[in-house]
């Protein structure tokens, strides 16, 4: 996906993001949990990552004081937040609630 970050979260569509880092183990097995996901959701929502170390703007912006934090976004609205663990199904109900 191209654009700025402002474009991607603006747009009709419902975009995940995952804030995390590199040095964050249980944003490792975020990975996993957001591979399954997307496969669940199709092509219901876009889902990105975004390493808070090396996007510092976007981490203040966004008041990202732990990792990982998942955030849904459309039309430039946060629609649902969550910080540390979750599961496939209470993200996909989360997502399924906010839309």
């Amino acid at each position: 996906m191209t654009g700025t970050f402002e474009e991607l979260v603006g747009s009709d569509e419902p975009v995940l993001i995952d804030f995390s880092a590199e040095w964050c183990k249980p944003c490792r097995k975020i990975d996993a949990m957001l591979n399954q996901l997307a496969e669940e959701l199709d092509e219901d929502i876009t889902i990105m990552k975004i390493d808070v170390d090396k996007n510092t703007a976007l981490r203040k912006k966004y008041k990202i004081d732990a990792v990982p934090t998942l955030i849904l976004f459309q039309n430039s609205k946060q629609l649902w937040r969550h910080t540390g663990l979750i599961s496939v199904p209470e993200v996909v109900r989360a997502v399924n609630r906010a839309l």
